[in-house]
């Protein structure tokens, strides 16, 4: 029985950390003067963040002349998440601590006669969360409502991190007329510190192969884990946490990868006034996550002899099965409305369904190994992008946006890595001269509180026979900024 009492809050641990994103897990802009028009940035010059928006556009520069940019930016996630079970209330609330993560950017390129060519680096996107040991979602905090729950005392945490090195052309068919790509290496990371409890494994187990690929998880029947691990699901185990973890470095990921990717577009300026851009995004090819991990059994002594702490760890390998970046085809325009305002506007569909159905693990230990994941099931997200910039003068330029998208994630698919629930962005932002060749420009984007729940059950299903399950309520908003200098000679 008491395996049946403690899986509520061992599956809240397992699959309600929510983690901050922006349009999912891509940003809602790239550099700050696109970022400050809400992310549109297809049809006009952008500088050398168009290396990863549109790189046509960095044909728009004048034949002989050389740009070089550095930036930074500040992700700043307000994450919270609450336990509650219908019928007996609520279990308390915790914030994530995770709440500052910052992404670089570099890039130089150079326009010979029709030729532009360059190279650079920028983050593709990331996002993380930090749940303490005393957190809810680990804590013995439940336990003030009765007997139902138990303590894990385990930290919960995912840090997801990608970057690019770009290397684009682009090349003028006609003054009016470009087509341009990129060629890059696409490098990632991902730390993340998880719980799974028995009576959740055994679900998991009793998915085999994920022939339910709308149930929370699954276990290959191949595992040669299985064998060990299930017995002791049945006889008592209370959980099993997973660390794959470098600990509070944001710069570095236990699990890491890299492979390639590319994109081509074009911008056609269709009248000395508006012009149109589109670009094509290619799905990444990139080598399974890969690391080491350690998996701690918590059970009764029992089920783990001689073992005064009621636990035993295994250290290993872990292995996140072909994680990609998805495809994204983008298409957008911009008009030269006076001397003095600049409009532009852009719509991008991210194809998520194709790349995130599951989140797909291994790990191997002493010759054995067990394959296993969780469900995803994401949509293909649209996003709507706007913008206006004014030049109030020869120094300063003014700008705002509107980036408005769909969430990509369907009702109850929230888990502890993706669930990127955050929707509709605005955007303001401003670049000012510093001389004739020197400048700088900063963006902020505000994106409101966005909540979502997990749906609970008073009296569960099996395999969760005797424990009601949990309702998971998730709440996330963020403050982003970029700030950037740029030369051109």
């Amino acid at each position: 029985m008491k395996l049946k009492k403690i899986a509520a809050m061992l599956t809240v641990a397992g699959l309600a950390a929510p983690a901050f994103a922006t349009n999912g897990m891509n940003m809602e802009g790239y550099g700050p003067i696109a970022t400050g028009m809400g992310g549109a940035s297809m049809a006009y010059d952008n500088g050398t963040a168009a290396m990863i928006n549109n790189p046509s556009t960095l044909g728009l520069m004048k034949s002989g002349t050389q740009r070089f940019d550095i930036a930074i930016g500040g992700l700043h996630p307000n994450v919270g998440v609450g336990v509650s079970v219908p019928g007996m209330g609520s279990f308390g609330s915790s914030d994530s601590s995770g709440n500052a993560y910052y992404m670089p950017a570099i890039g130089y390129v150079r326009k010979d006669g029709n030729l532009t060519w360059g190279a650079g680096m920028m983050s593709q996107g990331g996002m993380g969360t930090e749940w303490g040991r005393t957190s809810v979602l680990s804590s013995g905090g439940f336990s003030s409502l009765g007997a139902l729950f138990g303590p894990t005392n385990q930290e919960q945490r995912s840090e997801l991190g990608f970057g690019r090195l770009l290397l684009p052309l682009s090349y003028d068919f006609s003054p009016n007329f470009r087509v341009g790509g990129s060629i890059d290496y696409v490098w990632g990371g991902l730390d993340v510190m998880m719980t799974v409890d028995g009576n959740m494994f055994a679900a998991m187990a009793g998915n085999m192969n994920n022939a339910n690929k709308r149930a929370i998880g699954y276990v290959n029947g191949n595992s040669s884990m299985l064998a060990s691990l299930g017995p002791l699901a049945a006889a008592g185990l209370d959980y099993a946490h997973i660390s794959a973890s470098e600990g509070t470095n944001k710069f570095q990921q236990e699990l890491t990868t890299n492979g390639w990717a590319g994109n081509i577009g074009f911008q056609w300026q269709a009248t000395p006034q508006m012009a149109v851009g589109a670009v094509y995004h290619a799905r990444t090819q990139l080598d399974d996550m890969a690391g080491s991990a350690t998996m701690t059994l918590q059970c009764s002594a029992a089920v783990c002899p001689g073992t005064a702490s009621k636990q035993m760890s295994m250290r290993g390998n872990m292995r996140v099965i072909n994680f990609q970046w998805p495809e994204t085809i983008a298409v957008g325009m911009s008009y030269q409305a006076s001397d003095k305002w600049l409009l532009a506007a852009d719509y991008k569909n991210i194809q998520w369904s194709k790349v995130m159905q599951k989140f797909a693990m291994r790990f191997d230990s002493g010759g054995q190994f067990i394959d296993f994941g969780l469900n995803q099931n994401w949509d293909d997200q649209n996003v709507f992008q706007f913008g206006a910039s004014y030049k109030f003068d020869e120094a300063l330029t003014l700008r705002i946006g509107a980036n408005l998208a769909d969430n990509p994630i369907p009702d109850g698919n929230l888990n502890p890595l993706f669930p990127a629930t955050v929707t509709n962005h605005y955007t303001f932002g401003a670049g000012y001269g510093l001389s004739k060749s020197s400048a700088i420009d900063f963006s902020l984007t505000i994106a409101p509180e966005v909540s979502a729940t997990n749906p609970g059950k008073a009296a569960a299903t099996a395999p969760f026979t005797a424990a009601p399950i949990p309702a998971i309520s998730t709440s996330h908003g963020q403050t982003n900024w970029q700030l950037m200098y740029s030369n051109k000679f």
